[in-house]
Order: structure tokens, then C-alpha cells, then sequence
């Protein structure tokens, strides 16, 4: 197949985690009116929203990303991401049931639960089929490029929702209802937007399998050879690799830095700088609108001239300041604001368009969506429980004490990822012949 036609295979892989992104981060922006669950017919209170949220992670904690991730590399992208996608748009379908049932408060908090795990699962595994299949179509070409532009696209599903999310729950005036209806619009708009990806990636599985025609690959286990299949013994040589370790590890750190926070930025910016909801929504929505500008460029840098662990050190320098500045910064003064969320929005664009990529350089082919599961695995125990502990934070404060309180979680997230990015840094000086810092430049 031609080189083009990778393009548009590209485009049918980015909307489903388009969508995927979008309904995540459906509330993100929505988080303060579960300080007043007398006000929301649906009867959530902050700690409520922080355990739905965590929901997302708890299959793919409880062995599912690897299980799936290993299912992925036996049968094939084709057969196990379709599946997957499928989970992905079940799962949204339960939450907007929940949503809108009517059920007592802890029942529906249940049901939302579960299908969130759902989704979550689903949306994990699909990420690992997407993922993996950029890899195969890009091989040889401009990898980092392609990973930096579906993440972007991605990204922009999260600031679609940032923007979009209060302007479909309208904000009310103190002592007014949010309806049922009401407060489940932005889960409808994002299951919307699942079910057209669905149908993209049908037609990509359509392609995919002219592409495997067309250079000779063959499916099924039986056919493949015997040096390129999958063997478990592959699950022990990855938790033995220490980039690979180091590489899962920054990526639970940092994540978490970020992910986690958009689930109550707008709680922390409005009562750290003064702000209405208005202004902090926009406030907030720079982070993926920074991340779609810089991630493609920082991907085109990394194939031209390398230095990827270079990058992941200062992107994750940058995220642990932007966190100093949001604790630290004085109090009122909207500019710290935009100037911490600016240089999150940087960071959260320098470290995956280094650290993605570089996956395939330690990993054989045959691997990847084992190790890729892998690491998703290792970040989502981070994202079950840091939103419970940061929503318990909200539950038991208000106001600046909380933002703070919250702050000092990430801060000490970013920490840990700044060492470990240093780490993984000296380890790729160790081993040059790895290539983890070499582009087509060099």
C-alpha cells in the first residue's frame, strides 16, 4: 500500500481515542457543582465523583490490561482492539443509563461505577490496538510524528469537553436543581462521538487487512513464525528490562500529574486565583490546546535529531514546576494561574513525544502490545486512587485549603517522576547502541 493511504489509516485510528478522551473528561470541568450535591438531583458529592473517576482504572488494575495486552499480541490488533472498542462504547452506554435512571444516589454511583470500568478497560486496550498500529503502518518512517499526531487529535476530545461540558450543563443560580437530563448531556454528546469512532475503526480493520495482504503478513498463530511469536516467558524478559521499568514508572508518575489533576483543575484555579467558572474553564483547556499545537512538533523533533530522554527530563521538569507554581504562586493573582497551566500544558506535550516512540527500541515487535498493556497497567494503579484521595480532599475542605491540600499530591508525584526521568536518562548514556536518543540526524 502506499505511503498515503497511511494517512487516512492515521485518521480512522484517531477518532475513536478522540471520542475516547472527550467522554473521560466529560465533568473534568464540571467537578465544583458536586461541592453542593444538594443542588444536583442526581446526589453526588465530591468524594462520589473521585470514586466514579477512579472506576475508569480498576479492571485494568485488577490484571485486565495485561490479560488484554497479551490477547492483543496472540490474536492481532484486528480481532482483539474491535472487541475492545466495542467495550468501550458499552460502557459509555451504562454510565449515561446511570446517569439519567433516576436510581437512589449510591445505586446509580454503582452502576455509573461499573460501567466506567468498562469503558475504562476498553478505552485502555483500544489505546494499546491504536498505539501498536501506528507502529506497524509508520515502521521505518516518522513514527514519533504519527504517535505526536494522534495524541494531539486525542487531546483535542479532552478540550472539546473542557469547553463544550459547561456550556451543555449551563451554570445555575445558587439553590437551583441540575436535573438528571441536564447533568448526563456531555456523557451523551461523548457516547455520540464513541459510536461514530466505531465505525472509523471498521473501516481501519478493513484496511488492515489489505495492508497485511499487500506486504505478505500472515494471520493467525499457526502461520507466524516460530521466532515472532508470542511466548510468556516474553511477560518475564519485560519485568526484568529496567528502561522498561523506568519508562512505566515515569509514566504512572507523570500521568498522574496531569490526568488526575484535569479531573479537578477548575476546583483548584478558582479558589487559588480568584476565578469564575468561565475563566477557569478556559484556563484549564490550555493544557490540551497546548498539547496539540506542541506534541506533533516535539514528535518531528524527536525522529530528526533524537535526544528523547533529554526531553522526557525537562518535560517532566517542567510539569513538577508548573505544580510548585499552582501551590506557591500568590494567592488571587490569575496570571500565576496561566502561567503554571502553560508550562503543564509543554511538559504534558515533551514527555510523551519522547517517551511513546521510544517503546519499540527496547521492546521486540512482537512484544509491543504486551508491554504497552504493561506500562498503561502500571499508570492506571496511579489513576485509581489518586482522584479518591484528591476527591476526599475536596469532600473534607473547601476552598483554598483544598486546592493546596490537592496541590501537594502532585507535587510529590511530579518529584518522583523528575527522578525517574534523570534515571532513565543515565541508563540511556549507558547503552547507546539502543539508539533511545538517536534520530535520523544522528
Amino acid at each position: 500500500m502506499g505511503k498515503k493511504l497511511r494517512w487516512v489509516a492515521l485518521v480512522c485510528l484517531m477518532v475513536p481515542m478522540f471520542a475516547s478522551y472527550f467522554f473521560d473528561d466529560s465533568f473534568s470541568t464540571l467537578s465544583q457543582i458536586f461541592q453542593h450535591p444538594e443542588c444536583l438531583e442526581l446526589g453526588w458529592n465530591s468524594a462520589d465523583y473521585g470514586f466514579y473517576a477512579g472506576g475508569y482504572s480498576f479492571l485494568c488494575v485488577c490484571g485486565g490490561l495485561i490479560l488484554c495486552g497479551i490477547l492483543l499480541d496472540v490474536f492481532g490488533v484486528r480481532i482483539v482492539g474491535s472487541i475492545f472498542v466495542g467495550l468501550m462504547a458499552l460502557g459509555a452506554g451504562i454510565v449515561v443509563v446511570a446517569l439519567r435512571s433516576g436510581l437512589e444516589p449510591h445505586t446509580s454511583l454503582i452502576l455509573a461505577y461499573a460501567g466506567c470500568m468498562i469503558f475504562g478497560l476498553g478505552s485502555e486496550i483500544a489505546g494499546v490496538a491504536v498505539t501498536r498500529s501506528i507502529a506497524k503502518w509508520f515502521k521505518g518512517g516518522p513514527v514519533a510524528f504519527a504517535m505526536g499526531a494522534q495524541v494531539a487529535v486525542a487531546r483535542l476530545g479532552t478540550a472539546l469537553a473542557f469547553i463544550l461540558a459547561p456550556v451543555l450543563v449551563a451554570q445555575k443560580a445558587p439553590g437551583e436543581i441540575y436535573t438528571l437530563a441536564e447533568t448526563a448531556r456531555p456523557a451523551m454528546f461523548g457516547l455520540g462521538l464513541i459510536l461514530g469512532g466505531v465505525i472509523l475503526w471498521g473501516i481501519f480493520v478493513a484496511m488492515d487487512a489489505r495492508f497485511d495482504k499487500a506486504h505478505g503478513i500472515v494471520s493467525g498463530r499457526g502461520a507466524v513464525r516460530e521466532e515472532d511469536k508470542f511466548k510468556f516467558s516474553d511477560i518475564g524478559k519485560l519485568l526484568t528490562n529496567g528502561r522498561f521499568i523506568l519508562i512505566s514508572l515515569l509514566c504512572v508518575f507523570f500521568y498522574c500529574c496531569i490526568i488526575s489533576f484535569k479531573k479537578f483543575g477548575t476546583s483548584i484555579v478558582i479558589p487559588r486565583f480568584g476565578m469564575d467558572l468561565e475563566n477557569a474553564k478556559w484556563m484549564i483547556t490550555m493544557i490540551p490546546f497546548f498539547t496539540v499545537i506542541f506534541t506533533p512538533l516535539f514528535g518531528a523533533l524527536v525522529d530528526k535529531v533524537g535526544k528523547a530522554t533529554v526531553w522526557m527530563v525537562v518535560g517532566a521538569f517542567l510539569v513538577l514546576a508548573a505544580h510548585m507554581v499552582l501551590r506557591f504562586a500568590p494567592q488571587g493573582v490569575p496570571f500565576w494561574g496561566y502561567f503554571g497551566i502553560s508550562m503543564l500544558g509543554v511538559g504534558y506535550s515533551l514527555v510523551p513525544s519522547a517517551m511513546w516512540p521510544s517503546v519499540p527500541k527496547i521492546v521486540p515487535e512482537r512484544n509491543l502490545g504486551t508491554a504497552y498493556s504493561l506500562i498503561y497497567w502500571i499508570q492506571n494503579m496511579g489513576m485509581l486512587l489518586v482522584p479518591i484521595f484528591v476527591g476526599r480532599i475536596f469532600n473534607s475542605h473547601e476552598g483554598v485549603e483544598a486546592a493546596v491540600r490537592a496541590e501537594g499530591i502532585f507535587i510529590g508525584l511530579g518529584t518522583f517522576a523528575v527522578v525517574l526521568a534523570v534515571l532513565l536518562r543515565h541508563s540511556s548514556r549507558l547503552a547507546p547502541s539502543l539508539g533511545l536518543d538517536r534520530g535520523k540526524n544522528n
